[in-house]
């Protein structure tokens, strides 16, 4: 039997998640299915929009979980600079940028195996993070990642 005050492991984002999380660690979550049927695979919330802070802690965590990341493409202009590549745990992670402005960040495993990020904005706050963050693992889900944004208004800035 239970103690009700028992600690309770939980997968949602604590209301402090930005507070709690340490420098260059990622907050990011994937969908939990292998069928990959929605729109997007995954989000990602960063704290800033340094890519050279941001970046090597999202690729650590996916490289956990995905395998070796060769790619990621990113919005020129979400990003403070972007450079052509980085270094990541000893590995050259290659940089594509464009002016899409999607809200999305895409991740190259491999040589071809793609995977789709919403990139939460760093000025939303906990409760628009989680919820855009859950509709976006949010198994067969077809929404966009603008259209999230715009749903959980995390694409206003505070």
């Amino acid at each position: 039997m239970a103690d009700s005050d028992s600690p309770r492991v939980t997968r949602l984002l604590p209301d402090t998640v930005h507070q709690a999380v340490r420098p260059g660690t990622a907050v990011v979550r994937l969908e939990t299915t292998h069928d990959r049927q929605g729109v997007l695979d995954g989000a990602w919330w960063p704290r800033s929009r340094d890519i050279a802070a941001e970046l090597p802690g999202l690729i650590a965590a996916l490289t956990e979980y995905l395998g070796p990341i060769t790619r990621v493409g990113l919005d020129a202009g979400a990003w403070d600079e972007l450079p052509t590549r980085m270094t990541v745990d000893g590995r050259v992670v290659h940089i594509d940028s464009s002016a899409v402005g999607d809200a999305t960040v895409l991740i190259t495993r491999g040589g071809q195996d793609l995977f789709s990020l919403l990139v939460v904005p760093p000025h939303a706050t906990p409760d628009a993070a989680r919820a855009a963050m859950a509709e976006a693992v949010r198994a067969g889900s077809e929404a966009q990642a603008e259209q999230i944004l715009i749903d959980t208004g995390t694409d206003r800035a505070d």
